[in-house]
């Protein structure tokens, strides 16, 4: 991973925007040496976005059947016939 401080990212920010999107590479900055932030691409952000809401709905489902709040198939479509029609 490459990293920048925040003083040359300020002189700098086209040529290290322009390197992130070549290598899809994140940047670490760091402000009085220590990390301060990442810059990634977005599209790389919106994927990762992507991803934790899916780990997230898998969590939630994982709960709920460790909870025992899960519900049979006829109960399902029971529930969800107005959504299914």
């Amino acid at each position: 991973m490459k990293t920048e401080l925040v003083t040359t990212l300020k002189r700098q920010a086209t040529k290290i925007l322009a390197e992130l999107h070549e290598s899809k590479e994140p940047v670490l900055i760091t402000e009085q040496g220590r990390p301060s932030a990442y810059l990634i691409d977005v599209d790389d952000y919106e994927l990762m976005q992507s991803r934790m809401r899916i780990l997230e709905g898998i969590a939630r489902g994982e709960k709920a059947i460790f909870e025992n709040r899960t519900f049979s198939q006829a109960e399902a479509i029971e529930k969800m016939s107005k959504w299914l029609k």
